[in-house]
């Protein structure tokens, strides 16, 4: 099987002191071992709350989308690893680019999700954030990050914060308050 070139939007794994950022596996025992971390993930109240999440899925469709994240183009999908257990944490996303008049991508979503409430408030979100956040500005070249967060949800948002998020504006939806941010390329300096 030949794996297409995915340019800028390819799969690194990286590493910090508390979480490592690597590729879903697409088959073998490790692909099974993601699947039944993002079935969890999908199936946590707690997570699902957070985000607004009202989506049902079957096995069946996890499975399929797991094995499909290693040549997914135009969008990053890395799961979170813990260093300390080698377990999956969760999972952190850069999708729905946005790209200039050469076609060069110039921003993107973020998304993170962890796998429940075992994993939240340790801090793995926020380096693995940090991780996914410097490799898009400095190895992808994007200039701009985007994401949209409940306004319910503060440890969420004081972990975007500390990543250089910025809120930009907020809107209304289906009786939940969401506050959209942004991060911005650091300047160089000469």
């Amino acid at each position: 099987m030949t794996t297409p070139d995915l340019g800028v939007w390819a799969k690194p794994t990286l590493t910090g002191d508390r979480v490592t950022l690597r590729p879903y596996a697409s088959r073998g025992a490790q692909a099974e071992r993601d699947v039944d971390a993002v079935w969890e993930m999908a199936h946590d109240a707690e997570g699902n709350d957070l985000t607004a999440t009202t989506a049902t899925f079957e096995r069946a469709q996890i499975d399929a989308w797991v094995r499909s994240r290693a040549v997914a183009p135009e969008r990053l999908d890395l799961v979170v690893v813990d260093n300390a257990t080698g377990e999956v944490a969760g999972e952190v996303v850069l999708n729905e680019p946005v790209t200039d008049d050469a076609g060069v991508a110039v921003a993107a979503n973020y998304r993170i999700a962890l796998r429940g409430p075992a994993w939240y408030g340790r801090g793995l979100g926020t380096e693995a954030g940090q991780l996914v956040v410097d490799h898009a500005f400095a190895t992808m070249g994007l200039q701009r990050l985007t994401l949209e967060v409940l306004a319910r949800n503060p440890r969420a948002r004081r972990s975007y914060e500390r990543l250089g998020f910025v809120e930009t504006s907020q809107y209304s939806e289906d009786g939940e308050d969401w506050i959209v941010m942004a991060a911005r390329r650091p300047a160089t300096r000469a």
